[in-house]
């Protein structure tokens, strides 16, 4: 290993070149350039500048777009993670990554490479240098606390006897006497030239005081690099490039005997955020200006452990900022977070306070986070994603958002948000946290997003009708209990359920298996039942048989899964949301019912299920000019009406056009006596004018094609014949498309 400290400058043990990174159209690495070539490189800087993002490109865990990587001259752009580190480059990621399950020696006996004679890094060494992993040794992950966590994951990255050493914020999360130890650690390390350390690391002292030089990263580029002495005792430079100054010395400093005091003086750096009054703190008095805290993100640790949250613990007086969450326990797969991020998004002007309080619980429980400002007010925003950025998606660009008119100003942001969400290419989740505007606002693009993806909205409207804001998806409403307005007790706690929950999901959600049936979309309403019922007993061996209840948003929760890429094929027997929708009834999909068949392809077979009526609620609903009509009282909160000839040769051409647009294996398959159990001989709705008109409509409008057929069957929509036949044309499509 000590050979790789020798080795020319000409093939440093890493050299960067214009690295780029995006994360959409965010531009987080800005042409990064470096070389190490032996010891300790400290990276430093703010939260969200780009460091762990820098860590994951070198690691293979998330592609770069541009620039060079190399290590000893061998090109790590583009490699996996384990070919990354079969070339000799351990990591210790931010966040701990330990599995909860596997005790702690059987992380590291997994995780040790190249174990023998020559091996630098053994398990027993290990253990002597971190003697309290060898006391709990048999003793699970989920057991450990976090600074056992942090020990055990740097363990684990040694134990591959690396060259390279890669360290995202190790410290993070010790206690003192163990930073000083991994501190003395590394300072071993980068004297025998053992290994070589890339550190990134929030406690300004280990880092200075570990590496022999510094380079400090200001969104997402290296501004400067220098001698790691040279930063350590320039708290002006420290103080401009990085946001902190020390308590208690900005104002005097210290006599010249406390500097060449042989013992070192602990320094207490306090972070200072891009939205605070530069006079603010100065203003107020000293007992209460290190207490003061008001930020949407979790406080930076330039030193050891939280100064800031020590100071207001000890005062008695904790911000709810600082106290929203203890150190968590909750383990977080690194395997299902990469390239995942949780969106958080909202009005930033009104809502900054709760928006950035569901972001620092996020943070805190080991989650990358990406705030997004959905403002209109045009005021300066502090979140990840400012409100122009989002605004620029929208069709008619920036000016159709900023108008002077509130009411078009949020519809037209909302759009702008549901376009910028789907270019995304990391949305793991998404929470947002608002009254009703707020809602109109976030909801919209949740809904566009594929179900599945884990979906939060905190409103003050969640405990009415949220059909409006909910639709066909899989959106949590959480109501607020309080207004949306400031963080209090009930607040902070329903806050913090929200974004435990979303944190739960995105972190542990289920992973469908590859062995899992094929799941298909069936409509059903209950003058459909029996052909359904038996369509589902016939394929449910082979399918996952999911039953929608043509209710409107029935329809469209089967077209979403479409649109998600969940179904593999529909059988949609019961198309009666189309007469709702064109005839005013309280049932309808909209307009864009059947467009999700046309964009996704799928082996679709469809009958006119239904098409014989129109639902109302109770008989006194029904509208002045239908009250004429051949109505049937359902129940007392349903009536029904039949559907006309002149209405069934409309539906016929709503249909057939629709239809039309499938490119995808389609199969319409008519049942020429009756659509529904009300349509039939004796029944009330029986009318076979109606349904000729409909047929022949269809037949005459659609163009068949080898894909695209309609087919007559001499059953009625219920009769056990019909259900076969649509089984049977199902499975011939299925199977003739290799599904």
């Amino acid at each position: 290993m000590a050979e790789a400290a020798k080795m020319p400058a000409s093939q440093p043990v890493l050299e960067v070149e214009g690295l780029q990174v995006y994360y959409g159209h965010a531009h987080a690495l800005q042409g990064v350039s470096f070389s190490l070539e032996s010891g300790v490189l400290a990276i430093v800087g703010r939260n969200g500048m780009g460091k762990t993002t820098l860590c994951n490109a070198l690691m293979g865990l998330i592609p770069a777009s541009g620039g060079s990587a190399r290590s000893h001259g061998v090109d790590l752009l583009g490699l996996a993670p384990n070919e990354v580190v079969n070339l000799g480059i351990g990591y210790v990621p931010q966040g701990r990554r330990v599995w909860a399950s596997l005790t702690v020696d059987e992380h590291l006996r997994l995780s040790a490479r190249g174990q023998g004679s020559s091996a630098k890094w053994t398990v027993d060494r290990i253990y002597k240098t971190f003697p309290r992993l060898a006391e709990r040794k048999k003793n699970g992950g989920a057991q450990l606390s976090g600074g056992e966590q942090q020990m055990l994951a740097i363990s684990r990255a040694l134990l591959a006897n690396p060259k390279l050493l890669i360290m995202d914020e190790p410290t993070e999360g010790l206690a003192p006497v163990i930073v000083d130890q991994v501190s003395e650690m590394l300072k071993k390390l980068a004297d025998e030239g053992e290994i070589s350390v890339l550190l990134i690391e929030q406690n300004l002292g280990v880092a200075t005081s570990v590496a022999s030089r510094v380079a400090v990263m200001v969104n997402g580029r290296l501004v400067r690099e220098m001698p790691a002495q040279e930063l350590a005792q320039d708290q002006e430079l420290q103080a401009r490039l990085l946001g902190v100054r020390t308590h208690g010395e900005e104002h005097a400093p210290p006599p010249p005997e406390e500097i060449v005091d042989e013992q070192p003086q602990t320094v207490i750096y306090q972070v200072r955020r891009h939205a605070e009054d530069d006079g603010g703190a100065a203003a107020l008095p000293p007992a209460v200006a290190p207490v003061a805290y008001s930020t949407s993100r979790a406080p930076t640790r330039w030193s050891q452990g939280n100064p800031l949250q020590t100071i207001a613990t000890e005062a008695g007086e904790i911000a709810p900022e600082v106290r929203d969450s203890a150190p968590s326990e909750m383990q977080v797969p690194v395997s299902q977070l990469v390239g995942r991020s949780c969106y958080v998004a909202g009005t930033f002007d009104t809502k900054g306070r709760e928006l950035g309080f569901l972001a620092n619980c996020l943070q805190k429980l080991g989650l990358r986070t990406v705030t997004v400002d959905l403002s209109t007010s045009q005021m300066p925003s502090a979140a990840d994603v400012g409100p122009q950025e989002v605004a620029r998606f929208h069709p008619k660009g920036t000016g159709a958002v900023f108008s002077n008119d509130r009411g078009q100003a949020v519809s037209a942001m909302a759009e702008a948000f549901e376009r910028f969400i789907l270019s995304r290419r990391d949305v793991g989740g998404i929470v947002s946290a608002g009254g009703s505007g707020g809602t109109s606002l976030a909801t919209p693009a949740m809904r566009r997003l594929p179900i599945g993806v884990p979906k939060v909205m905190v409103s003050t409207v969640a405990s009415g009708d949220v059909r409006r804001y909910v639709g066909p998806s899989d959106i949590c409403m959480m109501y607020s209990v309080t207004d949306v307005s400031g963080i209090n007790r009930i607040s902070e706690q329903v806050l913090s359920n929200a974004a435990h929950a979303l944190a739960g999901m995105v972190a542990h959600g289920r992973r469908g298996a590859s062995t899992a049936k094929p799941a298909i979309g069936l409509t059903m309403f209950g003058v459909t039942t029996p052909c359904v019922q038996a369509v589902q007993k016939a394929l449910e061996e082979r399918f996952d048989c999911l039953v929608f209840h043509a209710t409107g948003t029935g329809g469209q929760s089967m077209e979403k899964l479409a649109d998600s890429g969940l179904l593999a094929g529909v059988i949609d027997v019961t198309t009666t949301e189309v007469c709702d929708h064109l005839f005013g009834g309280v049932f309808s999909a909209g307009e864009e019912r059947f467009d999700a068949i046309i964009r996704s392809k799928i082996p679709y077979v469809a009958s006119a299920g239904a098409l014989d009526m129109v639902n109302f609620g109770p008989i006194d609903t029904v509208p002045a000019e239908y009250k004429s009509r051949n109505l049937y009282i359902h129940n007392p909160q349903v009536t029904l009406m039949r559907t006309t000839v002149a209405e069934n040769e409309r539906m016929g051409r709503w249909i057939g056009e629709k239809l039309n647009r499938m490119d995808g294996p389609v199969r319409f398959l008519i049942p020429e006596r009756g659509v529904s159990l009300l349509d039939v001989p004796g029944k009330p709705f029986h009318d076979p004018a109606a349904n000729a008109a409909l047929f022949k409509t269809l037949e005459s409008t659609v163009r068949q094609t080898e894909r695209r057929r309609i087919i007559r069957l001499p059953y009625d929509l219920n009769d056990p014949a019909f259900a076969a036949a649509l089984v049977k044309t199902f499975l011939d499509l299925i199977d003739r498309n290799g599904r």
